[in-house]
């Protein structure tokens, strides 16, 4: 199987998960286009949800689909959210942010009683860090973090899109850095968060209640033991 029917086959699988009346997150990126997608047939076919969305992205395609969407405060809790990962290890860490869109889905993912996450195998790692970790900071800090980063042998990069800073939704930059040689992610997460101007890491660490991993034989279902 390619990557991309991994991909599809873990997405419709976490849709079964969805029930009627249910408040539903949307995630962003390539694995969650086909989430959205089949969210689509479920509500076209009568299914009554009521969805939020992780990024605009999300939120235009879900509107071109039929799906109802409202804003985060508009609901007291979101029953389930299905998003990607960038990686995830057998611990359910993850690393996401890829696509640009940690702050909301790391808001999502707090906010929701049961986070599903779906992937292809390929983002199935023993260790986490051979993706580069996004880090979501101002636009007025950023050169002072990358200062930092750099002084603490993380390697940072600022995200371009083209010559020019690459921007997220809420208008804040992305730094990438190097973690693979990190050994204890809970400290490495809280000394990012400490430093002034850094507003959220792609780093999701105890969030995740199931993975769904689409495979040759059929997709995989990992609960969290």
């Amino acid at each position: 199987m390619t990557a991309d029917q991994e991909k599809k086959q873990a997405a419709l699988e976490a849709v079964k998960y969805i029930k009627d009346t249910m408040v539903v997150g949307l995630g962003t990126g390539s694995t969650a286009k086909h989430m959205i997608e089949a969210v689509g047939k479920l509500v076209a076919d009568g299914m009554n949800l009521t969805c939020v969305p992780s990024s605009e992205a999300t939120e235009k395609l879900a509107k071109e689909l039929g799906i109802k969407i409202v804003a985060l405060d508009a609901i007291d809790k979101i029953d389930v959210t299905i998003d990607g990962a960038d990686e995830f290890d057998e611990k359910f860490q993850l690393i996401k942010g890829g696509g640009g869109a940690l702050l909301r889905e790391k808001i999502l993912a707090w906010n929701t009683k049961f986070n599903i996450i779906i992937a292809d195998s390929r983002k199935e790692v023993q260790k986490l860090g051979a993706f580069k970790l996004p880090v979501e900071v101002i636009p007025f800090a950023t050169k002072q973090i990358l200062a930092y980063l750099e002084t603490e042998g993380l390697q940072p990069v600022q995200r371009m899109r083209g010559g020019d800073p690459y921007r997220t939704d809420e208008n804040n930059n992305i730094i990438d850095i190097d973690i693979f040689r990190t050994e204890d992610l809970q400290a490495l997460e809280s000394k990012l968060l400490k430093i002034p101007g850094v507003v959220e890491t792609g780093l999701f660490l105890d969030t995740t209640s199931l993975i769904i991993v689409g495979k040759e034989g059929g997709p995989e279902v990992k609960e969290r033991r």
